[in-house]
């Protein structure tokens, strides 16, 4: 049919497994070798972001995201050779619109990434830092 039962036995790192296609999952279930773990997938079924504003901005710019039930979300800030250069959110957000307002005004001016995970979809933006 069109569903797939994945069994992981002894994890050898965090990545469980990828792919290229949606998909849902419908029951999660661990254990270890004395019993079963409690476990709750977090995935978000719709979520917007909007566009930061303003953009270009100085020294700070924001945008929101609007989950329509709880998720593991990541928020994070890049420059234009990949490299980290904020953190605004990482873990678990509750159901709801949450604003996040970055502060730049310890960077150059420059082009930036804002890339935001919801789950395993991932969203990047472009905002201009003008000083």
């Amino acid at each position: 049919g069109k569903e797939t039962t994945l069994i992981v036995v002894a994890p050898e790192g965090s990545e469980l497994f990828t792919t290229e296609d949606s998909f849902t999952i419908t029951e999660a279930v661990s254990a270890s070798a004395d019993s079963y773990i409690d476990t709750g997938v977090n995935t978000a079924e719709s979520y917007a972001i909007s566009n930061a504003y303003p953009n270009p901005f100085n020294p700070t710019t924001s945008f929101n995201i609007s989950l329509d039930t709880d998720a593991n979300v990541s928020v994070k800030v890049y420059n234009v050779m990949g490299q980290l250069v904020s953190v605004l959110s990482e873990g678990s957000m509750t159901q709801g619109v949450h604003t996040f307002t970055w502060d730049a005004s310890q960077l150059s001016s420059g082009a930036y990434f804002v890339n935001t995970q919801v789950g395993s979809e991932i969203s990047t933006q472009k905002v201009m830092l003008v000083k």
